[in-house]
């Protein structure tokens, strides 16, 4: 196995260790309105809500150009052979 798979496992196995021993009601102020939330709840929210934030920053990005790439209509001459003949002595 990969570390980055091993490295998963152990947060998601340490992270349910820390779910079922917080099963407790918690009162949270959200906009001066007082909620009572079992902590098992918002910490399972907190958990998937850093998941996917860190999963959206981490991913590649995809480079789009504007207009397509560019390419030259006047170029006509193919030229895959760009050595000189002293170059080709030299490497013989």
């Amino acid at each position: 196995m990969r570390i980055k798979t091993i490295v998963i496992i152990l947060i998601t196995f340490f992270i349910t260790i820390l779910l079922m021993q917080n099963t407790g009601t918690v009162k949270f102020t959200i906009l001066f309105k007082d909620v009572y939330i079992s902590k098992l709840v918002m910490l399972t929210l907190v958990s998937v809500f850093g998941f996917i934030l860190g999963f959206l920053v981490g991913r590649p990005k995809r480079i789009t150009r504007l207009g397509g790439d560019f390419t030259d209509p006047y170029q006509t001459d193919d030229k895959t052979d760009t050595l000189s003949d002293e170059d080709k002595e030299y490497i013989n």
